[in-house]
């Protein structure tokens, strides 16, 4: 297997850069350009279609007023279907960026390409079945290949794992617990999500039995509990903190975070936090709709025929959170997210052992538009963060959360200054 080496023509590939995230890293990369090693960034798009490609480096030379992408970038025809295809692809950079979803079905052929020809691989994913699978089966190979694959690089699950870090580094004694609250706020267009998110979803309700079979493998004992055991809230409330009915998160956050826990006590001996992710739904009309989406999501998921009209008809079924068009440039505009953590623990000299927490904190991520966004800044900005602090990174390479690969480097700094606003709040 070949290793990493920096005589590579390019610093950062984006491969599937034609997909409806992918135009967006590419406007992202291109945007950050000056910050790659010595101030400048080398960078190529991959993909399938040469003239798709052409298509999304002429909209981004328009949209960022950058005549200069069109000849200066340049264009790589790769399958992930064509081994071949990605072999030579991944001999040519240093980082790909692979937004090529759903990834259960597409993403392991990259990682596996990545790691015998020597390339670090980043994705977006935000499928723990997927996730924690390239864990098992290829951490050892990139430990070898001295190959970081870090997965869940976008809106799923920096935040919430760069989050906690942070909090944890904020606080003033021992960190116990965490609840943390997401909240996303759109303007007078409305705001929703490509149906990708939403596919991505279904195949993983459909299959989560294989999921707990997979983690049985890693013959895991259970973390610590550290200090008092949190409660986990009921599969909906109404949030006193911030003032909305609630549920539990279904995404990948709590998964992520664990596992860059599990790292950071088993590798370097730091407590592990107690995590509990929850996401607000509004008031009653938004519950009402989410109420029934959820229902026909959970009937419909549960066979074949059920998964295809859900696949079909995305808008239909999500009640217009998610469409095969995704969001327009002014619905993007006018979309935020805020996510608040709340945490608990022991101040200076206390013994977490003894009695009830008796300190709190309460930290806040805010930031653009999630999925388009906020993603893009978060999974660029962790690519240059590999090329640029290579020495901050694990001692090897191996298949990381991203908590885990960037405990030790300045991701946080340079997230806040793209716009990702790390700050602690009055509790």
């Amino acid at each position: 297997m070949a290793t990493v080496t920096s005589t590579r023509p390019y610093h950062i590939i984006i491969f599937g850069a034609s997909g409806f995230t992918g135009q967006f890293v590419v406007e992202e990369v291109a945007r950050s350009a000056f910050e790659g090693p010595s101030g400048s960034l080398k960078w190529a798009l991959a993909g399938r279609s040469r003239q798709r490609l052409e298509g999304v480096l002429n909209q981004a030379a328009e949209t960022l007023r950058k005549p200069e992408l069109r000849t200066e970038v340049e264009i790589i025809v790769a399958d992930v279907s064509e081994a071949d295809s990605l072999a030579i692809m991944c001999q040519q950079g240093l980082v790909v960026l692979n937004c090529v979803g759903p990834y259960r079905f597409y993403g392991e052929p990259v990682v596996r390409a990545c790691i015998e020809n020597g390339a670090h691989c980043i994705d977006i994913c935000g499928e723990p079945q997927f996730l924690e699978r390239m864990q098992l089966e290829y951490h050892s190979r990139a430990m070898d290949s001295g190959v970081y694959v870090i997965g869940s690089c976008g809106f799923d699950s920096i935040p919430a794992d760069m989050g906690i870090l942070y909090t944890k580094d904020q606080f003033k004694g021992t960190l116990t617990a965490v609840e943390s609250f997401l909240t996303i706020h759109t303007g007078s267009e409305g705001g929703c999500a490509h149906d990708g998110t939403w596919q991505s979803a279904i195949y993983g309700f459909a299959d989560s039995g294989s999921l707990r079979k997979l983690r049985k493998k890693f013959g895991y004992q259970p973390l610590p509990v550290v200090g008092a055991k949190v409660k986990k809230r009921g599969s909906l409330f109404f949030s006193k903190e911030i003032d909305q009915y609630a549920i539990p998160f279904m995404g990948s956050d709590p998964s992520v975070v664990r596992r860059s826990q599990r790292f950071l006590y088993e590798g370097h001996q730091e407590l592990p936090v107690q995590y509990s992710a929850y996401v607000g739904v509004g008031g009653v009309w938004s519950l009402i709709k989410m109420f029934c989406g959820g229902l026909l999501f959970w009937f419909l998921g549960k066979f074949g025929l059920g998964r295809k009209l859900l696949i079909t008809f995305p808008e239909f079924f999500s009640f217009g959170v998610f469409t095969k068009a995704g969001p327009s440039r002014k619905q993007m505009e006018g979309t935020s997210f805020s996510l608040t953590f709340f945490g608990e623990g022991y101040a200076e000299g206390l013994d977490p052992s003894q009695g009830r927490p008796n300190a709190r904190i309460c930290t806040q991520i805010h930031g653009a538009e999630p999925g388009y966004v906020a993603t893009p800044v978060a999974m660029v900005q962790a690519a240059i963060t590999v090329l640029n602090e290579p020495q901050f990174l694990p001692i090897k390479g191996g298949v990381y959360s991203p908590g885990a690969a960037f405990a030790r480097t300045t991701l946080i700094d340079r997230l806040n200054r793209h716009g990702l606003v790390f700050s602690v709040k009055r509790f």
